[in-house]
């Protein structure tokens, strides 16, 4: 069964050993997604399996048959760029550019863990209806993806104010 991405159907690698993310580089030719570490500490290789975020350096292809992926550049639509990708913008979140598409990503599938109510090791109160975005928050559930940049204040800016205005 093959694997969607960005809503096109794609085909398993022949090679079970292939990485999801080398399988978007390189054999799919879609490099928004980047290779920092290649090791998982970095969080540049972040794309959404099934609507949760996952690191693609350290997902066979094989365990996505059947699932469907998105990448950066499957964040927008024919209306335009996704939310959060307008908020980076607005909020100077980015420098080099290398981090966005994971921290991108990953914002997008932590802001679902939020709606779900999934908590974090900061989260106050376990017994609260929602969890406030704040700061601290968004700092620790964010803090799988690196910005040698330092870039941090204005994603944290840019992720704080999607979550305080937009409904996805």
């Amino acid at each position: 069964m093959p694997m969607r991405i960005n809503g096109a159907e794609a085909a398993l690698p022949p090679d079970p050993r292939v990485s999801l993310l080398d399988l978007l580089r390189e054999t799919l030719h879609l490099h928004g997604t980047k290779k920092g570490c290649n090791q998982g500490a970095c969080g540049a290789c972040t794309v959404l399996l099934d609507g949760e975020r996952i690191l693609s350096c350290l997902t066979l292809a094989v365990q996505c048959e059947g699932r469907s992926v998105t990448t950066i550049e499957g964040l927008g639509g024919e209306q335009g760029l996704h939310p959060l990708q307008e908020a980076f913008i607005e909020h100077d979140a980015f420098q080099c550019g290398y981090c966005t598409p994971g921290q991108i990503c990953s914002a997008v599938g932590m802001a679902a863990e939020l709606r779900r109510g999934v908590p974090s090791l900061v989260t106050a109160d376990l017994d609260a209806p929602g969890i406030a975005p704040d700061p601290a928050e968004l700092r620790e559930r964010m803090s799988g993806n690196l910005c040698r940049c330092g870039s941090h204040n204005g994603i944290i800016a840019a992720i704080a104010a999607h979550c305080a205005g937009a409904a996805e």
